[in-house]
Formats: C-alpha cells, structure tokens, sequence
C-alpha cells in the first residue's frame, strides 16, 4: 500500500477506510508553484517578536513542499530551511503518547475537546470542571508531554526526539539559541503547569514538564520535514520515504480528528476555508494533513493577529482547492441527479 499511494478503500487492519489520490506529478508541481509565486509578494503580517531569537527570522523567507503517500516529494522556495517547529511538536507528542496509553486514557487525562479560547488561555481550565484542555493548546500540550515514558526528563526527551524524528524520516536536533530564549520568556507556561498540578492534571514535576515542553518547541524543521511528518499520518502513522511506522493506524486518525477539531478560536473558519486537520508554529511552519493523500508543509514567518502564518494559510487554502485535498469535497454519484427545487422541497 505504501508503493503507489493508491488505496482501493479497504485496509486489512482497519476495515474500508477513505480513499483518494494525489493528481500527476506534472499538475501538483504546477499548482505548488503557481501558488509559490501567487503569494511571495504578499506583504502581509509581522515576525514574532516576543521570542527574542524568533524576531531575527527573515521576513520574505518562503517554502512550500507537498509530501504524498506514495513517498514523492514537491517542494519550492525556501522548503530546506531549517526553522524551530514550536507548537506543531503538539501533534506529534500527543501521537506518541496516545499510541502509549490509548484513546480512553488520553480522554479522560487530557481530554479532547475544543476550547473556543486562545492557545495560552487560563480561563479555559477554570471553566472546565475536570480541568482537562485537549492536546493542541499549551494546558494540554504540557500535560501531554508530562506523560512521556521516561523516569527522568533527559529520557523522556529522548523519546520525544526519537518520535519526531520517525515522522520526519531524519535526526531532528534542537536549536539551543532558541532555547534559551525561550526559557526567559515562558513564564505563562510555568504558571499554568503549576495549575495543573494543583488541579493533578500534571503527571510529573511541572517545572520538568515545562522545560521538556519548551524544548521540544525548539527543534529545528524545515517546510520539507512538515510535509513528510503531515505524509505519515496521512498513511496511517508510516514514513513515506522511510517505510517505518511512527504510530498505529488508530492512532493516526485519532490524532486527526483532534488536530481537525481541537484548535483554538479560528478552528472553525479553518475547516470551513481549508477542509484540513493543519497545525501552525509561531515560527512561521504549518503542516496540514489530506488523510490517504499526503502532507502541505509551509514556511513564511510574518504572522496574522492569531499567530499563523499569513503566506502558509494563503497557499494551502490554494493548494487545498486546487489539488482536491479537502475533506469535504466530493464529487457526485453517478445517476440522474434530483432536480434543484424538487431536492429542497424534500425533507
């Protein structure tokens, strides 16, 4: 399944599943490229800058890449250039833990459902009654990471390091520089993982939490990586360059329905534009996922208000469009269909 990237709806493992491909190489280069020069010029956002060593990111910087199934890669622009994942680490930490403990652990000590306030919202935990977030804001990003496997945090990091780096299909290492600026800027963070402590929704030390959480933020990736990371849980937790497994089957569609569901307050206009499970870091990276299609990894470092990058949302918008990734969108079956004022009368 892994040689083509062509699925005939039926999974051995799973059962019929979803199908779909990617179109010719010829027409995704095309669109990734039309889409690369559409939105270059675009002069639209700011760098971060309350991260010291993020502020010094280059403006025009611009990568696309699309990673498909079947292992083909596509890239365009600045797609090699190394950049800190920050948030994006989230998805695939959770993807390690719940392929540890499972759906029904992770609900009931994460929780998955959405919050409608912003990533970093404290509120969000006082108004939850069992003080559980879900894994794609930071309440539940630290305590996601709090239950890596590992008797100390250099373990657990390890394993943090070694997942990651599966998905990517290459050694991922951290950018120290990033680091440190970092750890004198995160104090929200160590104060919302003391109140989870207290609310016993940490399940280790939550400085050691916070510091294993900030670290990981700060490892470096390129636009390629995202895409092939957003490739493997696409092919149900497999590296398509690699063929290894990072994640089960089940595992990976979980991960989806909560990155599709689970975002901060734009999630909504997300899935009504884009139609993708997508993730973005305060760096400028974004990776969407097309399940049994591919990954979109994108690089652009000026943000909108909400901390996403304004070229990266643009051209996967594009590409989503273009290249028939979005989720929603089906094509009609084959037969007469219903006339229009007949159909809306009906029901």
């Amino acid at each position: 399944m892994h040689d083509d990237g062509i699925h005939d709806g039926f999974d051995g493992d799973a059962g019929y599943i979803s199908t779909g491909i990617l179109p010719a190489d010829i027409d995704v280069r095309a669109e990734i490229s039309a889409g690369y020069e559409q939105f270059r010029p675009l002069d639209e956002g700011r760098v971060a800058d309350y991260i010291p060593a993020l502020a010094r990111a280059r403006a025009d910087a611009f990568g696309v890449c699309v990673a498909g199934v079947n292992g083909r890669i596509f890239a365009v622009g600045d797609a090699d250039v190394e950049f800190t994942i920050q948030s994006i680490s989230k998805v695939f930490v959770f993807a390690l833990v719940l392929d540890i403990l499972g759906p029904e652990e992770v609900r009931h000590k994460l929780g998955v459902n959405a919050t409608g306030l912003p990533f970093d919202s404290v509120m969000a935990i006082e108004l939850n009654a069992e003080r559980t977030m879900n894994p794609m804001v930071n309440a539940g990003a630290l305590a996601t990471t709090s239950l890596v496997p590992g008797a100390t945090g250099d373990e657990k990091f390890a394993a943090i390091v070694d997942v990651l780096s599966c998905f990517a299909g290459r050694g991922l290492d951290v950018d120290e520089e990033v680091f440190e600026s970092e750890v004198t800027t995160n104090f929200r963070n160590r104060g919302i993982a003391h109140l989870l402590y207290g609310y016993r929704r940490m399940y280790c030390d939550p400085d050691v939490a916070t510091d294993l959480y900030t670290r990981q933020c700060a490892l470096q990736v390129t636009a390629r990586d995202l895409a092939v990371m957003g490739a493997t849980l696409a092919d149900g937790g497999v590296n398509p360059l690699t063929g290894v497994r990072a994640v089960s089957s089940e595992c990976s569609r979980r991960v989806l329905a909560v990155l599709a569901t689970a975002l901060y307050e734009r999630s909504g206009d997300w899935l009504f534009d884009v139609g993708l499970p997508g993730k973005s870091g305060v760096s400028g990276g974004l990776v969407t996922v097309s399940p049994g299609k591919g990954g979109v990894g994108t690089y652009s470092p000026p943000l909108d208000p909400a901390g996403n990058s304004v070229r990266g949302q643009r051209v996967t918008t594009f590409l989503s469009e273009r290249l028939g990734l979005n989720l929603f969108t089906s094509a009609p079956s084959v037969g007469p269909a219903a006339p229009v004022a007949a159909a809306r009368t009906e029901g």
